[in-house]
C-alpha cells in the first residue's frame, strides 16, 4: 500500500522535540503511585512546619501558592500528553481506514455497490483531505 504525501510528511516529523520528551517524562512520573507518595510527604512536611512560620496566613499562603503553580503546570503537561495521544490514535485509525479503502477499491472493479461504499468511506473519513 502506498502512503499519501501527508502521511509521508508526518513520518518525517516523528522524532519528538525536547518539550515533547519532557512532557513524556513528566507524564510517566506523575501518573505513577510514587508521585502520589511524594505529594503526601510534601503535605505532611507542610503541616508539621506550622510552628516554624511566624504567621498562620503566610503558612497557608505558601501551600496555596505552591499547589496552584503545581496544578497549573501539571494540567498543561498532561493536556499536552493527552492531545498527542489522541493524535496518535487518530493517525492509526486513518491508516486503517486508508488500508480498508484501498482494499475495497481493489475489489470494487467488479461491483458498483462496493465502489459506492468506497466513496462513502473516503468521504466520511476525509482521506483525500488528511494532513
Amino acid at each position: 500500500m502506498e502512503r499519501n504525501d501527508a502521511a509521508e510528511d508526518r513520518r518525517k516529523d516523528e522524532r519528538p522535540n525536547p518539550f515533547e520528551r519532557f512532557v513524556d517524562a513528566a507524564n510517566q512520573t506523575v501518573s505513577r503511585a510514587p508521585f502520589f507518595g511524594v505529594i503526601l510527604v510534601a503535605l505532611v512536611a507542610w503541616a508539621v512546619s506550622k510552628p516554624l512560620w511566624a504567621s498562620t496566613t503566610k503558612w497557608e499562603l505558601a501551600l496555596h501558592t505552591g499547589s496552584s503553580i503545581l496544578s497549573l503546570l501539571l494540567l498543561v503537561l498532561l493536556e499536552n500528553a493527552g492531545r498527542r495521544s489522541e493524535e496518535a490514535a487518530q493517525e492509526k485509525l486513518n491508516v486503517i481506514a486508508e488500508a480498508l479503502s484501498d482494499l475495497m477499491s481493489h475489489h470494487a472493479r467488479d461491483s458498483d455497490e462496493l465502489r459506492d461504499s468506497v466513496e462513502k468511506l473516503r468521504e466520511a473519513v476525509g482521506l483525500e483531505e488528511r494532513h
